[in-house]
C-alpha cells in the first residue's frame, strides 16, 4: 500500500450513501437485530461475521424470503465442511425469481441482445407463463425433484426459462455453452447423468453461424440416461428425429407450481475449470444461493426494480447463474449472446448504452483490450445510466481503474470483484458506500470472514497471504457430485488449514480494510522467499504495446534453483529483439521487483486458456516439469489444444 494510494479514485457522495440499500439495511438491522447503527460498513461487516446467524436471519427478513415451512434455527452446524443452514425450512428459488411478475407484469424481466445490438424484451408475465408451461411439461415427462436437467444453450431467454422451470420442479440444473466441444460437455454432463437435455442447432458469434448439430448428436449418443431432448432452433433448423420442439413445450398458459424443497436441496451443478482430471462437479443449494445472491445483488450491487443488470458472460461460467439471480431483486436482466468484440472492440459499451444498463459487468481483460485499442466509451456512447462498472475473471490492473475513471466518467463506481465458481458469489468486491482505491477491491462481503493467512495460520495485514474464509457461507457447496465420502471436497479447500476454507488465491488485506488479489497461490512466483502473483507480472508487462498477452511460471529446480520463464505473444509485426527484451526486463525490475525479472523471455504463438478464459499456468508448469500433456491437463478444458502441444514440444526440447 503506497502513500499515493491513500487518496481514493472515487468516493460516493452523501446522497448516494443515503439512498443505498445497504444503508437502509444497516439502520433496520440496528433497530431489529442489534447491528451497530454507527461506524458505517466496517462496523456492519464486523457484526455480520461475529453474529453470523443473526445476520443471515436479518437478510431473510429484509428480503422477505418465503419459507413455506419454518426453520428450526439459522445455523444447525457451524462446521466446515458440513455447515447446516436453516434446517427444517422449505422454499423454492424460482418462486422468488418470478415474484416481480405480480406487480410489474408488463415491464421487461429480460432484455435479449444479439450481435445486431437491438434489445428484445421478455416481460415478467411472459417469463412467468413460459416457466409455468415448461415446468408442467417437465413434470409430464417424469422429471422429479433431484433429477438432473442439462442444457447446451447460449445466453438466450430460453436458457433462463429452462433454468427456472427446472428449479420450479425441484430438479437440478446444469449447463454448458455451445462453444464447448463434445468431449468437454460430456466430461461434465456424464458425471451427473441428466434425464433431459436442452440443445440448440447452433449459435451466432463474430458475425458467423456455427452449426452444432453433429455435436448434439454425439451428446445424445453418449448420455444414455436422457429421457427427452428439447430442440431450440436458434439457426432455424427442424428438430432432429426424436427431439421435442421448444415452442410446443412453452405455449400453454399455465401458472407455475413451485415445488417446496429443503433449504439445502440442490439447485444446480457448476464445474471447476477441470484443468487437471475431470472437472469438479460443484453442487449448490436452492436456499444457499437464494440468500447469498439476495445479499450480494441487493446489498452489495445495490440492485432493485429500477435497475438493468448486464454482465458479459456465457452459460458455461458461474457469472451467468449470478446474472440470472438479478431477477431475485426485481431487476431487468440483460442477456447478450454474441462476441464481446463484434463488430468492433466497443461492442459491450454499445450494448450497455442500448439497454440502459445501470450495472455493467465485464472482464478485466476486456477493459484492458479497450484501453489498448483506444476505445473512448464516455465520448462515443451514452453511458449516463451506468452507475457501476464491475469486473471479474482476473484482477483489474491499476491502469484499468485509471482508464475507466478517465474514459467512462469521473463519477463512476468501479467494482472489481473476486470470488469463485466454488461459491457462485464474491468473497470481496462491491460496496456502494465505500471509496474505491486504485488496484483494490473495496472490502470483503457481508457475512464473509475473509482473511489473509501466513503458512502457520496467522492472519496478516498489509502482507501477502493465502485467501481464507473462516466461517461458513450459505452458498458453499453442499457436496461434489460422485464424492460420497466428501474426500474430494475436503481436499479441495480444507486440507491446508483444518476447518477453514483455503481458496487458492494470494491476497493482501490492507489496514484500511480493502483487498488486493495477486493471483493463484498455486502458481505464485516465489523467488528467494519473495512471493509475487502472476497477475502483477501481467499487469506490468502487458502495458507494453508490443506485448499482446503473456504467461509466467516458476519452477523449482533439483539443484535448489528456480527457473522463471516469461512467455510472450507479440503484437502483429513486432519482433522480440534485444531492445524489446531489455524493456520487458526493465519494466519488471523497476515496477515490481528485481528478483522477479524472468530468466528467459520466450516468444510463443499464443497463450492457452481454459474454456472460461483463464490462463492455464499450472498445467504449463507441469509440462516443463516433465509431465505428459494428457496427465498435465484435461484436454477438453482447453480453448486451443494445438497451442498447448507447442508448449509440450518446447518443454521436450529443453529437457
Amino acid at each position: 500500500m503506497t502513500s499515493a494510494n491513500l487518496t481514493p479514485l472515487w468516493q460516493p457522495d452523501p446522497e448516494r450513501i443515503a439512498r443505498a440499500q445497504i444503508t437502509a439495511f444497516q439502520s433496520w438491522a440496528a433497530e431489529h437485530h442489534g447491528a451497530p447503527a454507527d461506524g458505517g460498513y466496517p462496523a456492519l461487516h464486523r457484526w455480520s461475521v461475529d453474529e453470523l446467524a443473526t445476520f443471515w436471519k436479518a437478510v431473510t427478513e429484509w428480503f422477505d424470503v418465503r419459507f413455506s415451512t419454518p426453520y428450526a434455527r439459522v445455523l444447525g452446524d457451524h462446521a466446515m465442511p458440513g455447515a447446516e443452514w436453516f434446517p427444517g425450512a422449505t422454499l423454492n428459488y424460482a418462486e422468488h425469481a418470478l415474484r416481480a411478475a405480480d406487480a410489474r407484469a408488463d415491464e421487461p424481466a429480460l432484455l435479449h441482445v444479439d450481435e445486431t445490438h437491438e434489445p428484445h424484451p421478455v416481460t415478467w408475465s411472459e417469463l412467468r407463463r413460459q416457466v409455468g408451461s415448461l415446468a408442467s411439461e417437465l413434470r409430464a415427462l417424469g422429471v422429479r425433484p433431484g433429477d438432473r436437467v442439462s442444457a447446451y444453450l447460449p445466453n438466450i431467454p430460453q436458457a433462463v426459462v429452462a433454468l427456472l422451470a427446472t428449479a420450479a420442479v425441484g430438479a437440478v440444473w446444469t449447463s454448458c455453452a455451445p462453444d464447448f466441444g463434445a468431449r468437454s460437455v460430456l466430461d461434465r454432463f456424464q458425471q451427473v447423468e441428466p434425464v433431459v437435455l436442452f440443445t440448440v442447432d447452433g449459435y451466432r458469434y463474430g458475425g458467423k453461424e456455427h452449426d452444432r448439430r453433429d455435436t448434439v448428436a454425439e451428446l445424445r449418443r453418449e448420455l444414455p440416461t436422457l429421457r427427452a431432448v428439447v430442440h431450440v432452433p436458434v439457426l432455424g433448423t427442424e428438430a432432429p428425429e426424436g427431439a421435442l420442439e421448444w415452442s410446443a413445450l412453452t405455449c400453454a398458459d399455465v401458472a407455475p407450481t413451485f415445488e417446496q424443497v429443503p433449504f439445502d436441496h440442490p439447485l444446480w451443478v457448476l464445474y471447476s475449470s477441470g484443468t487437471t482430471g475431470l472437472p469438479k462437479a460443484i453442487v449448490q443449494s436452492q436456499g444457499g444461493i437464494l440468500v447469498e445472491h439476495l445479499k450480494q445483488l441487493g446489498l452489495h450491487c445495490d440492485l432493485g426494480p429500477q435497475d438493468r443488470f448486464f454482465w458479459y458472460t456465457s452459460t458455461g461460467w458461474m457469472m451467468w447463474n449470478f446474472l440470472v439471480s438479478g431477477l431475485l431483486t426485481g431487476t431487468t436482466v440483460v442477456l447478450y449472446d454474441g462476441s464481446p468484440g463484434h463488430p468492433d472492440t466497443g461492442a459491450q459499451w454499445r450494448v450497455a448504452e442500448r439497454t440502459g444498463a445501470t450495472l455493467f459487468g465485464t472482464s478485466a481483460a476486456y477493459v484492458m483490450a479497450c484501453r489498448k485499442a483506444g476505445v473512448h466509451p464516455g465520448r462515443d456512447y451514452d453511458l449516463s445510466r451506468v452507475q457501476c462498472v464491475g469486473t471479474t475473471g482476473s484482477p483489474l490492473p491499476p491502469d484499468g481503474f485509471r482508464w475507466l475513471h478517465d474514459e467512462v466518467r469521473e463519477d463512476l463506481w468501479i467494482a472489481s470483484v473476486s470470488g469463485g465458481t466454488d461459491v457462485c458469489s464474491c468473497f470481496a468486491g462491491a460496496v456502494p458506500t465505500l471509496p474505491v482505491h486504485i488496484g483494490e477491491l473495496q472490502a470483503p462481503g457481508l457475512g464473509t470472514d475473509l482473511q489473509s493467512w501466513g503458512p502457520s495460520g496467522t492472519p496478516l495485514i498489509d502482507e501477502v497471504g493465502e485467501l481464507v474464509v473462516t466461517n461458513p457461507m450459505p452458498s458453499m457447496p453442499v457436496h461434489f457430485w460422485n464424492d460420497p465420502d466428501g474426500t474430494r471436497y475436503h481436499d479441495s479447500y480444507f486440507d491446508t488449514y483444518p476447518g477453514v476454507w483455503r481458496h487458492g488465491d494470494w491476497i493482501t488485506v490492507t489496514s484500511r480494510g480493502s483487498v488486493v488479489i495477486h493471483g493463484r497461490s498455486d502458481s505464485t512466483l516465489n523467488r528467494q522467499g519473495v512471493r509475487m502473483g502472476s497477475a502483477d507480472i501481467y499487469e506490468a508487462v502487458e502495458r507494453l504495446p508490443e506485448i499482446k498477452e503473456s504467461l509466467v511460471i516458476g519452477i523449482e529446480q533439483p539443484d535448489g534453483g528456480y527457473w522463471m520463464p516469461l512467455f510472450v505473444q507479440l503484437a502483429p509485426g513486432v519482433a522480440l529483439d534485444e531492445a524489446l527484451l531489455n524493456r520487458v526486463k526493465q519494466t519488471i525490475r523497476e515496477q515490481l521487483s528485481p528478483r522477479h525479472v524472468p530468466d528467459e523471455v520466450i516468444e510463443v504463438p499464443g497463450v492457452p486458456h481454459t474454456l472460461t478464459g483463464k490462463r492455464i499456468e499450472v498445467p504449463v508448469k507441469r509440462l516443463f516439469q516433465g509431465t505428459p500433456l494428457e496427465k498435465a491437463v484435461n484436454p477438453g478444458s482447453i480453448d486451443n489444444l494445438d497451442l498447448l502441444r507447442f508448449y509440450e514440444n518446447l518443454a521436450g526440447k529443453r529437457a
